[in-house]
Parts: structure tokens; C-alpha cells; sequence
């Protein structure tokens, strides 16, 4: 008996070592054809800039072309539906932003962040900026909130469509200031920032890297920042807190994830070389010229972030009574 167990434990061991092969050859050849990076927003935002900045130095890491693929809509909700059918070889990958974990925890979806992705690496965070259009009388945070309460629903402030964090953010800011605005869902930032740059949008909270420039080019105007403290791309702009909204904070990450069931081997690649690409100074000095972090956490530290956001924007949605529509 003991003989018959032995030869069959063996042969056990033979076949899954066999079966592990074609994982294995794969994860050590990888990559050898271009990869897609599913943007799970449209052209001319920050996620879309901080994708196509890392996708060039992360293509020659790998020795191979990154291709950015913008799929807007539903929060990033439509990138991550054609991600999540996508083979789990490491040539689709989705790049997100915390918009998409918000959309799902509002809305039903045909997948599951949490159980139909490998998380791969967190790849930078931007603080989230409270802009006007110049054209608004308003100077501070204190006088956007009297110019508001004066005025209920008068106010239009873009998002990147319903339940994204820009959503949510400016929401809790109607919750925390007793005010009444009126919510313009974009599919993207690029479309509601053209409608800010002439008018029709008076305000918005969307990311510093998605912003700053027409702040810069005195296009928009700043009020505050939604940091804990003041950010170095702009020392002059208080916080919200110091503007007089207590505990308001709301911070824009973008990240990278794989469909479920992704060699290992080949998302530990994937990271050794966003970590190396996100090293570089010319990376890391354009992502700071808009107050953007790089970050490239680990694999399992940036599961345990997403979780956490989980929590904390789950109770953002019951405090804002934001619900499917």
C-alpha cells in the first residue's frame, strides 16, 4: 500500500509540475508584445497624464510599448468592465483612480474590483484642489460659502460623472457648509473643464494634476487645497481646513490592476519596473510640478489601501445620501 501511495504521490507531483511549466516559461518570457493600459478615463485629466507619463519609461523597462487606451464613462466603470474579460496574461491592465472605487460602492456592476482584479501598484496620489472660474466673485473658501448660501442651486460644479470622487468631494463640501449645489456629470475631466474654462461650470473639486495649469495660467482660480497640510507645488493655498471646512480631506490616487488570476511572477515584474520608473527624476519632478506624489506601493500594500478606501467612501456615500440611481 505504502508503495502504491508513494508511486502515485509521484506521478501527482510530476503532472502539476508539468502544468506549472507553460505559467512559468510565460511569466519569465514576459512581455513579448506590446501591452494595453485601459485608462479608466478620458484624455486631458490627471489619471490620463500620470498614465501616459509612467507608460513610456515603464514600456522600456519591460522592452516593450505600453499602449494608453482612454475608455471614459461611468466613473471608469466601462474600462473596467472590458478589463476585467480581459486574458490574465499581462498584456491588459486597467489604470484607476479612486473614482472607480467609488462608483462601485454606489452603483451595481457587472464585475468586482475586490474579486475580479490582482492588484498590481499604487502609482502616485494627487490632493484634490477647489477651483472657480475666474469670473465668480468669490476670493476664498469663506465667501464661495456666503456667494452659495445666497444663491442655492446657482452654483454648477462639474464631476466626472455620478458617484466618481468629484462627486462625492463636492458633495460633502454641500453637507459641511450648508450649502445647495447643482451636479453636472462629465464623462471625463477634459469635457468639464472646457465648460469651466468659459462659465458655464463656476466651480469644481478635481485633482491638482487635472487643474493646476489653468491655475497656473490664472484660467482658474484656486481656493484651497483638500490636503492636511499645505502642499509644496503651492504654499501660498490653504488647506480646506484652515479655509474653514474642519476634517475635510480628499486625496485623487491613480493605480495599476490586473485581471484576476495574473501570473505572479508577471505582476512583481510589473511593479520592479514601475518602482524603477517612478525612481526617475524626470518622473518624479513633473509629477511634483503639480503637487502629484509618486508612490509605487507593493502589490499587497496597495490591496490593503484599496480596502481601506472601501471603508472610508462607503461612509462618505451615507453621509452625502448618495445612492443608485
Amino acid at each position: 500500500m505504502t508503495g502504491s501511495v508513494t508511486i502515485i504521490a509521484s506521478a501527482l507531483a510530476v503532472a502539476l509540475a508539468a502544468a506549472g511549466e507553460p505559467a512559468a516559461a510565460q511569466s519569465r518570457s514576459y512581455p513579448t508584445k506590446p501591452v494595453r493600459l485601459i485608462v479608466a478615463s478620458g484624455a486631458g485629466g490627471g489619471l490620463d497624464f500620470v498614465a501616459r507619463l509612467i507608460a513610456v519609461p515603464l514600456g522600456e523597462g519591460l522592452g516593450q510599448t505600453v499602449v494608453v487606451d482612454n475608455r471614459a464613462g461611468a466613473s471608469g466603470s466601462i474600462a473596467a468592465e472590458i478589463s476585467a474579460l480581459s486574458p490574465p496574461d499581462g498584456y491588459t491592465l486597467i489604470f484607476l483612480s479612486a473614482s472607480l472605487v467609488v462608483y462601485g460602492i454606489v452603483n451595481r456592476t457587472r464585475y468586482d474590483l475586490y474579486r475580479d482584479f490582482d492588484p498590481v501598484s499604487q502609482v502616485a496620489a494627487a490632493p484634490y484642489i477647489l477651483t472657480v472660474y475666474p469670473g465668480l466673485p468669490v476670493k476664498s473658501v469663506k465667501e464661495l460659502v456666503a456667494y452659495a448660501k445666497a444663491n442655492p442651486g446657482r452654483l454648477n460644479y462639474a464631476s466626472t460623472g455620478y458617484a466618481s470622487l468629484a462627486h462625492l468631494a463636492t458633495e460633502l463640501f454641500a453637507h459641511s457648509t450648508g450649502t445647495k449645489l447643482t451636479h453636472i456629470p462629465y464623462k471625463g475631466v477634459g469635457a468639464g473643464l472646457a465648460d469651466m474654462l468659459t462659465g458655464q461650470i463656476q466651480m469644481s473639486f478635481l485633482s491638482m494634476g487635472s487643474v493646476f495649469s489653468h491655475v497656473r495660467n490664472q484660467k482658474l482660480r484656486a481656493l484651497a487645497v483638500a490636503t492636511a497640510a499645505r502642499v509644496k507645488a503651492a504654499p501660498d493655498l490653504p488647506t480646506m481646513i484652515e479655509a474653514g471646512v474642519p476634517g475635510y480631506t480628499v486625496t485623487q490616487w491613480h493605480g495599476m490592476m490586473a485581471p484576476r488570476g495574473t501570473p505572479r511572477a508577471v505582476i512583481q515584474r510589473l511593479h520592479a519596473e514601475i518602482v524603477k520608473a517612478a525612481d526617475r527624476p524626470e518622473v518624479a519632478s513633473r509629477l511634483a510640478l503639480d503637487g502629484t506624489e509618486a508612490i509605487a506601493s507593493a502589490p499587497a500594500e496597495f490591496g490593503a489601501f484599496l480596502r481601506g478606501e472601501r471603508t472610508q467612501w462607503t461612509r462618505v456615500t451615507k453621509v452625502a445620501n448618495i445612492r443608485e440611481k
